[in-house]
């Protein structure tokens, strides 16, 4: 390939920041779209399907999990090499004081009963989809940059979480905060403003649906997800205490977290992430939506236009979450027009819609 045939930064970023339709994970009672419009040539919003058949192997997980629980049991012969992280374990045990016998078969009980369980959790991934959202502060290659970053962190973690767990957990999630940090002794991924001292920002939201229509989600400074009930044809309520958010990412580290005085944070949280931190949203009917967006769509605070949003759902809901989708983003594209109109053209940004429809 000649030079002249690479793409640019920004084609690259934009292609990498977008993926294909191919990608759409199949759900039973599930309908899953999203899209995404930058304001420039390249954005800082970023969504991607997180589709666990098409990206994971997961018969091939679960038959390794079943056998590790197997080999877990297995006492090493003498002299051997250990096999594996049990075999390893047993040898250090072997050496400290007070060691008895019964402590390996103990152990090797634990270990073997902890893969049974990854097994079981490997197949929910058979009828589970997730969505991974960023929107990184501004529109420019730096914003594109810093989200393909939150990405790329997102993917090396997620492997080691199905090879421990078989499924995401908070521990994940307080990892990528973590990574997103301003470091005491270095710059964070995210980047600082020579001029300003100033933190770039970016949120985050990530949730899982399965075929049963619940939506479980964490969410790191993203504007909250809108419920549409196709019955009532509006947006509804939801119980705030339970749609827990936690600050940008990288800007708030947990006081009990072993690292945090490696790092600069707006304040200490009193303990890492827990399930209890989890929300969680359920499609109770035929034709409920979760609406997810980033602000370039509704900043969440404007309740006149969530009623416009509101208004197009209502002309939409009926329709495939492909279509509901491009409307509201259309919706979006034409209120820059207003903007432009009265010189607001700096508050024009990314947009980005997922739509997540139950039928």
């Amino acid at each position: 390939m000649t030079t002249s045939n690479l793409p640019t930064i920004d084609e690259y970023l934009r292609k990498r920041l977008k993926p294909v339709e191919g990608a759409i994970p199949h759900i039973p009672g599930i309908e899953m779209y999203g899209n995404s419009i930058p304001a420039g040539s390249v954005g800082g919003d970023l969504f991607e399907y997180i589709n666990f058949q098409q990206r994971y192997d997961i018969d091939a997980r679960i038959q390794r999990a079943l056998r590790l629980s197997k080999d877990f049991l297995e006492t090493l012969p003498p002299g051997a090499a250990p096999r594996n992280s049990v075999d390893d374990h047993v040898a250090w045990l072997k050496t400290t004081p007070g060691y008895k016998p019964e402590m390996e078969a103990e152990y090797r009980r634990a270990r073997s009963s902890e893969q049974v369980r990854v097994a079981e959790d490997l197949r929910d991934l058979y009828t589970t989809a997730g969505v991974l959202l960023v929107d990184a502060q501004g529109h420019g290659i730096i914003s594109a940059k810093i989200a393909s970053t939150v990405h790329d962190t997102f993917h090396a973690l997620m492997l080691p979480e199905l090879d421990r767990h078989g499924k995401t957990t908070p521990e994940l999630f307080e990892n990528i905060n973590l990574r997103l940090a301003q470091s005491v002794t270095a710059r964070n991924a995210l980047g600082i403003s020579e001029k300003e001292n100033a933190r770039e920002i970016a949120t985050m939201l990530y949730g899982e649906v399965n075929q049963r229509g619940h939506f479980r989600f964490v969410n790191f400074g993203h504007p909250p997800p809108l419920v549409f009930s196709a019955e009532y044809r509006r947006f509804m309520k939801i119980d705030e205490s339970k749609m827990v958010q936690f600050l940008a990412l990288g800007l708030q580290i947990p006081a009990d977290h072993p690292d945090r005085n490696k790092y600069y944070s707006m304040n200490l949280r009193s303990m890492a992430l827990s399930s209890s931190d989890i929300a969680e949203i359920t499609l109770m009917s035929p034709g409920d939506l979760v609406v997810l967006y980033t602000d370039g769509v509704y900043d969440g605070s404007d309740e006149q236009a969530l009623e416009r949003l509101e208004g197009v759902l209502g002309e939409h809901y009926r329709k495939p979450a492909k279509e509901i989708c491009n409307a509201l983003l259309d919706y979006a594209v034409n209120q820059d027009d207003f903007l432009r109109q009265n010189g607001d053209e700096s508050l024009i940004d990314d947009k980005t819609v997922f739509i997540i429809k139950r039928f």
